[in-house]
């Protein structure tokens, strides 16, 4: 046991599904409920009928059930699954936010989380005051702060608005911030949940590069994220989460392949049947394919030819629906972000009254992209409204590579997409000799 830092045995988590609570019930809501029950008995016993029949919903779900693993001393182990899988769940619980139904958990070593960043912060609060109360709030003495005070505002590069409110910070300014004071603790045992997803690319790669100082120094890092490079290159161990329950265990990269494969084939399953999603509901995408030069469906395009995203949607309750927009967001095999496609970005708005089912299409002419596998989430907001519906890996394509520049020759580069280009030779003056 001395080598290991985080013992988890049996872990479950139960939950109490939303309609089966009562948190508003009083002696007179159960009476009337007793008298409407009653009244409907009495009708179907005085019209011969059958009892009515009520379904029975299950009052409980398990986020997690009989999860058990060890991570040793200076381990760095990722935790990969899709939306719903339990892995925020399970480091919450980690985290002593929420307390597991049953199990056990046995730690050697001071932790600390990196979950949900720039929680605890003030807006009212300057940056400095919100980097010391912070700085608390994830385990940090003020002494502490006070020596790594520097460090955290330079990394954060806010060092001429430290003294204002963070009120008046712009959105990346306020995440640079609070991933620095949490980038800046000195636990044994770190639990990381999609942190590397904060700020602009610039800072990403910074953060990228922390993430590895911290795995290289020898503390023992539990990792969630949906970045599987990320997990491949800084993981020495992963571990696939389905349903709650750990589904396989081994090295990053034979993990990530089990990952994308499971992907791939929930990418195929009917879209209508889609439980794995978020948003209001008010519309619902109930279908999705890609389309080849032809028109045709088609499982493969290829680069440099034309082809055609398309999606089907309903209104679910026959509301109407105004002022649509809807994305499709591209990610490679390995998530790794490609581009974002919508309509709202293009300046061609779906303005007015849009039709309560509908076909969104996509066209991406000379298509870009080097040969390999891509997913595409969907996703569509209404006027006035939140997120109507957002389905992660909704679908996928192959591309085969092709005579992107029209040379006859297929382009032999790994890189992720190509570019059109025209170059130029000319003659200059030779310049002045010294």
């Amino acid at each position: 046991m001395n080598h290991v830092a985080i013992k988890v045995e049996h872990l479950g988590k139960r939950y109490r599904y939303r309609g089966a609570q009562r948190p508003n019930s009083s002696l007179r809501a159960e009476a009337m409920d007793w008298v409407q029950r009653f009244r409907r008995r009495g009708k179907h016993l005085l019209l011969g009928q059958a009892r009515e029949s009520r379904p029975q919903l299950p009052e409980y779900f398990w986020a997690l059930q009989d999860v058990s693993l060890d991570v040793r001393r200076g381990e760095v182990v990722g935790l990969i699954g899709r939306n719903g899988a339990g892995k925020s769940t399970f480091l919450k619980i980690l985290s002593r936010i929420t307390t597991p139904t049953e199990g056990r958990i046995t730690y050697r070593g001071r932790v600390a989380s990196l979950l949900e960043v720039g929680t605890g912060f003030h807006r009212e609060l300057t940056g400095r005051e919100n980097v010391f109360l912070n700085g608390s709030i994830l385990g940090m003495k003020r002494h502490e702060i006070e020596r790594k005070f520097d460090d955290i505002v330079a990394f954060a590069e806010v060092e001429k608005f430290i003294d204002t409110p963070v009120k008046f910070y712009s959105s990346g300014m306020y995440v640079r911030l609070a991933f620095s004071v949490a980038a800046h603790l000195d636990p044994d045992i770190l639990l990381v949940d999609e942190v590397l997803a904060v700020g602009d690319f610039a800072f990403q790669k910074k953060c990228l590069a922390t993430m590895e100082n911290i795995t290289q120094a020898g503390r023992t890092v539990l990792f969630v994220s949906h970045q599987m490079e990320a997990i491949v290159n800084l993981c020495h161990r992963c571990f696939l989460l389905d349903n709650g329950r750990i589904a396989q265990e081994g090295k990053p990269n034979e993990i990530v392949e089990a990952y994308v494969a499971a992907a791939k084939q929930l990418s195929a399953t009917n879209l209508r049947a889609r439980k794995d999603r978020a948003g209001d509901g008010r519309i619902r995408f109930v279908d999705t394919w890609v389309e080849d030069a032809r028109g045709r469906r088609a499982a493969s395009v290829c680069t440099g030819q034309n082809m055609k995203i398309v999606a089907l949607y309903e209104a679910t309750n026959g509301e109407r629906i105004r002022n649509l927009s809807v994305a499709f967001a591209l990610n490679t095999l390995l998530n790794v972000k490609v581009t974002d496609l919508g309509n709202a970005l293009t300046g061609e708005e779906f303005t007015g009254e849009v039709p309560r089912c509908g076909r969104v299409e996509c066209v991406l002419p000379n298509l870009p992209l080097n040969r390999g596998t891509y997913f595409y989430n969907l996703f569509a907001r209404a006027a006035g409204h939140g997120v109507e519906d957002h389905v992660l890996q909704a679908g996928s394509f192959e591309v085969e590579a092709g005579d992107f520049f029209g040379t006859g020759r297929i382009p032999d580069s790994e890189r992720l997409v190509l570019l059109n280009q025209h170059w130029s030779l000319s003659a200059v003056a030779a310049p002045d000799k010294q």
